[in-house]
């Protein structure tokens, strides 16, 4: 995911949401299961990859647990469904699932809860590997971490683009080079290298070619993303999908700047930032016509350009969380941008 899915608050007659998970970063340095050597064939027993830094050696998963879209897309779209144990996944991201272009697999697939992962949801199924992000999924807090997974026996993988938070956090990649990252590493794990270099292969050329429709002018379009908020509205900073997006769709995340990845800023940034587009998140519970609703009544947003002239582009909770579906979101606002003439 990697964002901490579904902030919850309310306030203004809308009903919003707030962080879910905390906590500090725990280092690992083999998982559970692991035996010596560091195949990579697709044979191998085992197979060595650097996640957050860190050389772990796998062996190979059959009873795999995926969390929220993004480990559960990630997955089927390296056509591994049938390696996995189940996926967890809060309620309020079922409109993402209807909208998938994978959502014969999540049918195929137990769904083993349906708020955050536990320990005790990925003990019960007697999972071998977790795939989660880092404090969105992951957490010290709520006692599911890598080293605690290790003492069970069970090995887990995070979210590349979550590694900027996590452990001695010297792992800092861009968003969407941190999904290429993981589809590459999740074929080695899975021993599907082929299928990972073509699907990454496909996500770039497709990238590339939407920059090739960037219009010629010097100044793209400043986008405000719009997750969720009243008193203080969530957002992305530069380690959140969006901001990837934003850019390869050839605008700028106001936002960018921010070292964060989903977060929550004042209102005073957002007016003074003077937004063109403003991006809504839409997921359930919180229709994207009642946060548009809310942000046209909002006095001190009417002298914003996106408000003055009604330019809100609708994005699904699937599209703006880390996995394959980001570059199809890119390719969306990118379409959108070039029809307001950015």
């Amino acid at each position: 995911m990697t964002r901490p899915p579904f902030p919850r608050a309310l306030a203004a007659g809308l009903l919003t949401t707030g962080l879910l998970l905390t906590g500090c970063g725990a280092e690992v340095e083999s998982a559970a299961g692991g035996k010596p050597g560091t195949g990579s064939g697709k044979d191998a027993d085992t197979v060595t990859v650097s996640n957050c830094g860190k050389d772990i050696t796998y062996t190979r998963p059959r009873r795999a647990i995926a969390y929220d879209v993004s480990g559960a897309e990630k997955m089927f779209a390296l056509g591994l469904a049938d390696r996995m144990r189940g996926y967890v996944m809060n309620k309020l991201g079922d409109p993402s699932i209807k909208g998938s272009p994978w959502r014969e697999k999540y049918a195929e697939v137990d769904r083993l809860g349906n708020e955050r992962i536990t320990r005790e949801i990925v003990v019960d199924a007697k999972a071998d590997w977790v795939l989660a992000g880092w404090n969105s999924g992951f957490s010290e807090e709520r006692g599911i971490t890598p080293a605690l997974l290790d003492k069970v026996n069970v090995a887990s993988y995070l979210h590349t683009e979550t590694c900027w938070d996590y452990g001695d956090k010297s792992v800092d990649t861009s968003p969407l080079q941190a999904l290429y990252t993981d589809l590459d590493n999740l074929g080695k794990i899975f021993g599907v290298e082929k299928r990972a270099d073509e699907l990454v292969g496909d996500l770039k050329k497709r990238v590339d070619a939407l920059k090739k429709t960037w219009p010629a002018q010097s100044d793209p379009a400043k986008v405000f993303v719009y997750d969720s908020g009243t008193d203080q509205p969530f957002t992305a900073g530069r380690h959140a999908a969006p901001d990837d997006i934003i850019t390869a769709a050839g605008g700028t995340n106001v936002f960018g700047d921010l070292d964060k990845g989903w977060t929550t800023v004042g209102w005073e940034p957002v007016i003074e930032a003077k937004p063109d587009v403003i991006v809504i998140v839409d997921y359930a519970d919180q229709p994207a016509k009642d946060k548009i609703a809310y942000l046209k009544k909002l006095p001190g947003l009417k002298s914003v350009p996106a408000v003055k002239n009604n330019r809100f582009h609708v994005m699904s909770y699937g599209d703006v969380v880390s996995g394959p579906r980001n570059v199809a979101g890119a390719e969306d606002l990118g379409r959108y941008l070039r029809s307001v003439g950015r």
